[in-house]
């Protein structure tokens, strides 16, 4: 059945809730299958807008009163189908929208608290009566009834259809995760062949494409510049192209250019002879001579002195380097391949990078996705990662909920892969002895973080604020809706069309309609 936290605040379910509360001043809650409100705190419930509906809830007998109208309703699937209630309690309208999932009632979208054409007087001293029953003042009804609208008949159908789509898309969600769970068995197993590039693990299609490139370049031996965020795998990437080369069988060497001051990364490695500086007590070889015959691997190359990058660019050129000291070059055959996550470009234009070093090791350049937008690896990533702790601690494998599947991928990663590693080995450790990790185990920054969705030019917003009319707020809506799915499905319409729901001919107006056609979108 469903795990109600994982839905109470889903991003579109948020945006719906906001509409129908902003337009018709309407609450809406869940029940389960038994007719149990869902996500209200009996002891510190939330806050409402509506006055009438947060004097109901804050009341001692208020969610009593409810929970009593769901169960003679809603509980065991007794209502099928959309439909308008007289709340007889309290005279108030309400609308229930039923939840199956898999022909099994499993609960219900319920949005009360307004007013419609039919409620008469009757109904009006019935509610007066149970808020007086609940130890309210006059004045305090008569002010909580003016907060309540009256929905216009004619937007009654409007009212109906936006409360469906809330319910819809817990069942597309609920929907989503169980067959995402289903299939992360079947990709491990595939691991080992396509979707596993050496220690890399992906199915999206950035990653096949790189997979593709990594594939092609293996047997060369040109060199390498891989730029990216940091945490993306930079390293990974590197060991993949020495370990398919020809050079497999030879040294693979790594040095992060940061990680000393100018005259150290030069003794490091070019290396020095004895006497060349105090406390060099002896000769010592520097890392490209020991990486000759195999690959060296440069990391953070944009944070070397121009004096640096000169001694390096030699290298590259003529495959001599002079030790520090010495008087006699030596001659290495090494492949290079360099990373960095700056911007190599802006570096040049702004004389901090050389350019003919630039072009010397950007022969061949790979670029690697940040995870925010290779989302879809990400429950075959958080299970390897699982998968790999068990195997170095021998303690029992951890399970990963629903929840924390959604929220790992509502957020945006800006500490991309090494940050989801962290978190789910942080998450096993505090999981102690249960065999399921739970959301509520999840670091802040990701439990509580904002929804941030992409644009078309790797920028960040914000959720889109519905304002105008209704019908501004649904198109702004659906907008939004075919936007992201159309990035997160690789701008896949016939698979965007089968999600939503709708044919993929009405998937393509849709798309010219709200000028989301990602070739003219490309040439803005």
């Amino acid at each position: 059945m469903l795990n109600w936290d994982d839905f109470e605040n889903l991003r579109v379910v948020k945006r719906l809730k906001l509409i129908v509360s902003s337009w018709w001043n309407a609450e809406v809650i869940f029940t389960d299958d038994k007719g149990h409100v869902k996500n209200i705190d009996r002891e510190k419930p939330p806050v409402f807008k509506n006055k009438l509906f947060n004097m109901i809830i804050k009341s001692p007998r208020g969610l009593d009163i409810i929970e009593e109208f769901c169960r003679k309703t809603t509980a065991g699937g007794k209502i099928n189908k959309n439909t308008f209630k007289k709340w007889e309690e309290t005279g108030l309208p309400i609308l229930i929208v039923p939840i199956y999932l898999d022909d099994t009632f499993a609960g219900a979208v319920l949005a009360t608290a307004f007013f419609t054409n039919d409620v008469n007087d009757k109904d009006k001293e019935k509610l007066y009566k149970t808020m007086r029953d609940l130890g309210y003042t006059s004045k305090d009804i008569e002010g909580a009834l003016s907060d309540c609208q009256s929905i216009a008949k004619e937007q009654l159908g409007h009212f109906s259809e936006l409360v469906e789509l809330i319910g819809s898309e817990i069942e597309t969600l609920h929907e989503e995760i169980t067959m995402r769970e289903n299939k992360i068995s079947q990709l491990n197993k595939e691991l080992g062949t396509r979707y596993r590039y050496d220690n890399m693990i992906g199915k999206s299609s950035v990653m096949q494409d790189l997979y593709n490139l990594l594939d092609k370049i293996k047997h060369s031996a040109s060199t390498v510049l891989v730029q990216g965020e940091n945490g993306t795998g930079k390293e990974l990437i590197a060991k993949a192209i020495h370990y398919n080369s020809p050079r497999k069988d030879r040294i693979f060497v790594v040095q992060n250019c940061s990680a000393f001051n100018e005259n150290l990364l030069e003794s490091e490695l070019f290396g020095h002879v004895k006497g060349s500086f105090t406390g060099a007590v002896k000769d010592k070889k520097g890392l490209f001579e020991i990486a000759n015959g195999g690959t060296f691997f440069l990391d953070e190359i944009g944070d070397m002195s121009l004096s640096m990058q000169v001694k390096i660019l030699r290298v590259l050129q003529e495959g001599t380097f002079t030790p520090v000291g010495a008087t006699e070059p030596k001659k290495v055959d090494v492949r290079i391949i360099a990373a960095t996550n700056r911007n190599i470009k802006e570096m040049i234009a702004k004389g901090e990078f050389r350019e003919d070093l630039y072009y010397r090791i950007n022969v061949i350049n790979i670029t690697v996705p940040p995870l925010r937008d290779r989302k879809e690896d990400i429950p075959i990533l958080a299970e390897f990662f699982i998968d790999k702790n068990h195997k170095e601690t021998g303690l029992p494998k951890k399970k990963i909920s629903k929840g924390i599947l959604a929220k790992l991928m509502e957020y945006n990663w800006p500490g991309n892969i090494r940050e989801l590693e962290n978190e789910i080995e942080r998450m096993i450790v505090l999981a102690g002895d249960d065999p399921t990790m739970e959301e509520s185990l999840l670091s802040s920054r990701i439990s509580q973080a904002q929804p941030v969705m992409s644009t078309s030019g790797g920028t960040q917003k914000t959720p889109t604020k519905y304002v105008g009319t209704l019908k501004d707020a649904i198109e702004a809506l659906e907008r939004d809706l075919i936007s992201e799915g159309l990035k997160s499905n690789g701008w896949n319409k016939s698979k965007l069309a089968k999600e939503l729901g709708i044919s993929r001919a009405s998937l393509i107006s849709k798309v010219e309609r709200y000028g989301l056609d990602k070739r003219k979108t490309a040439r803005v």
